[in-house]
């Protein structure tokens, strides 16, 4: 550590001589040792930082020497894991990085270049070096640091900025937001109002480029700051889009709010886009119609995201918007428009999908003949309908169903080359002349990545190509069952030996994802043949479960191995018990120990790690990366849970020899001083031996009863409702025992029941648990407490709509006690009909949602005979609560229709 300051001189000695080379060899050195050895500068920080600091401020040194001052700075503070306590040796740091950062975006000219540009090298025009640097920069810095410790200090810089006479700091005013809308998401959608004020002040400048600007930042904010941002901000949002697309003078403006409608819809429902759908399918067919190129691509993504949102939103635009993208589609034909006609097929695919067969049946002969002749053709390498045309198939099977099959043999054989394909791969001895060569030549399709003594140069091109065949793949096997079976044998060929490329994660993830779809298809078409083809189910399990089993143990990415639990607990659900035989059942078992301890190992350094910040006075946003990890590890071992409780459900108490070696490590999960998501993790295990393990459950209802009830009692709602549920089940499954605990969970059931919070946003499932488990008290023990107040409370809680399980269950609970005319429900005199009534409107206003199609029609048919019991004005007063598309559901409901 003593070298640090000899480094700083040296670096100093090289400035003071105008020596730009030694500085920059200089500073490439410290960010190298920043990058591996963090802690080598932690005695010298503040010195290094301030040197940087300096270097990146002053305007009269070289741009490369104050790029590399910044990467430095960036680099530390990106190891912060390495470095404890670092903003608070450092004051003001966050001010002076900031600040230089924004003034690196006043390096911007507005050059006839940028207006003009079709083509992607050319948008950059009149962007200078510290410029581009400014803008990656902001964003790790955002993402580095976080909102808490970046808004505050952006706030008062952005506010002066966005209402300077200079355009340049307006316009870097809304770059900014843009560049760190992902790393501060959270901390910015509590002053989203006056930023998106912000944007819309962008918008109306009269300099064009700000305009553009205020579009980047919408749109970014939109993906990052979503669905909330869209929920509270559509109605300023879309109009001023829509203006904005007005500007048929400035397309390279016209084509970004396009995007930004993109950006808007992909994370937005249905119902609150509707009513803007008009003005905007109207405004984006003008564009298509009338716009140039950039322009007509903007419209077509615009279009397609609109009608994936819309869905049967947009079949009314249906018969205006399919014949120009057909005419766009057969038109494009030369080399200038490739993408343009790429962008047709896919917005073609995906209105289909919205509007679904019937709608899109008499255009499908024409398009799959459009699909099979660009399939046929001669495609030029650099043509990018290559990528479209793998998902827009896909997409059109999912339309059609098995309407598709017949044309499944035009889709398949560039799906499995493009599947097949090898890794475009060098590897080759580290040398510096060679590895600078292979760093000039390096792009967007390709990445080197240094391990040991080699380099490793991969072109990612051909890997994302890959992947997405292996996910269209998987698609057509979910998609078309047994019409898929002919193509299983060759694709499991190519699948399973990906559960083990390990170039790419998003292959590996297609691969496992594929593994019980293909397998579905085989057992589907097998009880189609009444068992003639089930040995080649067999064969098929016995190649793929070995496979899995040894892949996942070797896979050491969670994301990754999360997906081969959770592809083990579906094959599990779709193949016969008798398939699974003994072996492969304990082997399963065996990996689930050696994932829990080493998820346990995990666990146990995480918390040496923030015992270890506790002590080294880590600033808070520290152990942020910490909790993400928690949050990975929590996600993979909840899947390791509903993978036992999958061998639960099929084999019931055969496999609770093989739980058991398990519940050393299960146990740790039901303890208090474990956090809620992991004592939420342990109880649903066990609710899973009480409900399909008779002999568990008799052998650990009486321990875990009385860990529920605690746990009811607990803020966590996720917790409370997987406590609450597991109740239930004791209350159905274990009468006699529940019996002596009734007057102790009742209060409980009721407290949370009656919270003023029990309905507010995160609280809904759990409210909706303890309704159910009041039903099934009322069901199972109707002597219990005060059954006709219970009976009250728990009619006047319903309907329930979150928890769409439950309500089924719940509400033909309902009809059944009305049925049989149950006065604890009806009260004195069918005193409550009218609270009864009101239930069954919203019950049937909500579709088949949460009523089962049975179940329903009882609902009618009790309606009709009650009708004259009671005013037409008690119907009327419930319907007036519906929304029109409820209110629809309910009248095709008592019209007859099956579909509700």
């Amino acid at each position: 550590m003593v070298l640090a300051p000899s480094l700083l001189g040296a670096l100093a000695h090289s400035l003071n001589t105008n020596d730009t080379d030694s500085a920059g060899s200089a500073l490439e050195d410290m960010i190298e040792i920043a990058e591996q050895a963090p802690r080598f500068f932690r005695k010298h920080l503040p010195d290094v930082v301030s040197a940087m600091l300096q270097i990146a401020e002053t305007d009269s040194l070289d741009d490369s020497v104050r790029k590399l001052a910044v990467e430095l700075l960036l680099t530390l503070f990106e190891r912060r894991d390495q470095l404890p306590g670092l903003l608070k040796r450092l004051p003001n740091f966050v001010q002076r990085l900031f600040g230089t950062l924004l003034f690196f975006l006043l390096d911007v000219e507005d050059v006839p270049e940028w207006h003009q540009a079709t083509e992607p090298e050319d948008e950059d025009s009149g962007h200078g070096e510290r410029f581009e640097v400014g803008q990656e920069c902001l964003d790790r810095m955002a993402m580095a640091l976080g909102g808490n410790v970046v808004v505050p200090v952006a706030g008062s810089m952005l506010n002066m900025w966005i209402g300077d006479q200079d355009w340049k700091k307006r316009h870097a005013t809304l770059i900014c937001l843009a560049q760190i809308a992902e790393g501060c998401a959270k901390v910015m959608l509590s002053e989203v109002d006056a930023l998106t004020d912000m944007c819309l002040k962008g918008v109306q400048d009269a300099q064009v480029k700000v305009r553009w600007a205020a579009c980047q930042a919408l749109g970014q904010m939109c993906t990052d700051l979503g669905p909330e941002l869209q929920e509270s901000q559509h109605q300023k949002i879309l109009p001023a889009l829509i203006t904005v697309m007005n500007d048929n003078s400035n397309p390279r403006v016209q084509a970004h709010a396009a995007a930004v409608v993109v950006n808007f819809s992909e994370c937005c429902e249905p119902e609150l886009l509707e009513p803007y759908l008009e003005a905007i399918i109207g405004k984006l067919l003008q564009l298509l119609q009338h716009g140039s190129k950039v322009v007509k691509e903007g419209a077509l993504t615009a279009m397609a995201s609109v009608a994936d949102c819309a869905e049967t939103g947009f079949e009314k635009y249906y018969d205006s918007v399919m014949p120009l993208l057909r005419s766009i589609l057969l038109g494009a034909a030369n080399k200038d428009h490739q993408l343009l006609r790429a962008k047709a097929l896919e917005c073609v695919s995906l209105v289909g999908m919205a509007v679904g067969r019937d709608r899109f049946r008499p255009d499908a002969p024409e398009l799959m003949q459009v699909l099979n002749h660009l399939h046929n053709s001669k495609l030029d390498d650099d043509d990018p309908i290559t990528g479209y045309l793998l998902q827009a198939g896909a997409r059109l099977c999912k339309c059609m169903g098995q309407e598709f099959l017949p044309y499944l043999h035009i889709v398949m054989p560039p799906l499995l080359k493009a599947a097949q394909q090898d890794p475009d791969v060098k590897v080759l001895p580290i040398d510096d002349d060679e590895l600078d060569a292979i760093g000039d030549a390096d792009d967007e399709d390709s990445e080197t990545i240094v391990i040991g003594d080699k380099f490793v140069q991969i072109r990612t091109s051909v890997l994302e190509e890959k992947a997405t065949a292996c996910q269209m793949l998987r698609c057509y096997a979910d998609e078309l069952k047994d019409g898929f079976a002919p193509y299983v044998k060759e694709v499991t060929d190519i699948m399973v030996p990906l559960l083990k490329f390990y170039f790419h994660e998003d292959v590996r993830k297609a691969a496992v994802q594929a593994m019980p779809d293909l397998l579905q298809s085989v057992v589907v078409a097998a009880n189609k043949s009444n068992g003639a083809n089930m040995p080649f189910v067999k064969e098929m399990l016995d190649y793929i479960w070995p496979n899995m089993m040894q892949s996942m143990s070797k896979e050491m990415d969670l994301d990754v191995l999360t997906t081969f639990l959770d592809a083990t607990s579906s094959i599990v659900d779709i193949v016969d018990r008798q398939l699974l035989d003994e072996q492969k059942v304990e082997s399963c078992f065996q990996k689930f120990e050696n994932i829990l301890k080493a998820s346990e190992k995990r666990r146990k350094e995480r918390m040496k790690e923030r015992q270890e910040q506790q002590q080294e006075e880590h600033d808070e946003y520290e152990a942020e990366a910490l909790d993400e990890e928690d949050e990975e590890e929590n996600e993979m071992i909840d899947e390791v849970g509903s993978c036992i409780g999958a061998f639960l459900k099929k084999f019931n108490d055969a496999v609770l020899p093989l739980l058991e070696t398990l519940m050393p490590i299960l146990g740790t999960l039901l303890e208090k001083t474990r956090t809620p998501a992991e004592r939420r993790i342990g109880i649903c295990v066990m609710i899973d031996v009480l409900e399909h393990s008779p002999a568990g459950g008799d052998k650990y209802v009486r321990e875990v009863l009385p860990i529920l009830m605690e746990a009811m009692r607990e803020e966590d709602p996720d917790l409370r409702q997987c406590a609450v549920f597991g109740v239930g089940v004791v209350v159905t499954k274990f009468p006699q025992i529940f019996k002596t605990y009734v007057n102790n969970v009742i209060p409980i059931l009721i407290s949370i029941l009656q919270h003023p919070s029990a309905c507010a946003a995160g609280n809904e499932m759990a409210t909706d648990n303890v309704v159910s488990t009041l039903g099934k008290v009322l069901q199972s023990h109707p002597d219990s407490m005060d059954g006709r107040m219970i009976a009250e409370l728990w009619l006047h809680s319903l309907p329930i709509v979150n928890d769409t399980v439950e309500a089924k269950s719940v509400h033909a609970q309902l009809v059944a006690m009305v049925e049989s005319g149950d006065t604890r429900v009806l009260g004195d005199s069918n005193k409550n009909l009218p609270q009864v009534i009101d239930v069954f409107v919203q019950v049937l206003g909500h579709g088949r949602e949460v009523v089962a199609k049975d179940v329903g029609a009882r609902m009618v048919a009790l309606m009709n005979q009650m009708q004259g019991s009671l005013p037409a004005e008690v119907v009327q007063a419930s319907l007036a609560k519906l929304s029109s598309k409820q209110q629809q559901a309910f009248q095709s409901w008592m019209a007859g229709s099956s579909e509700g």
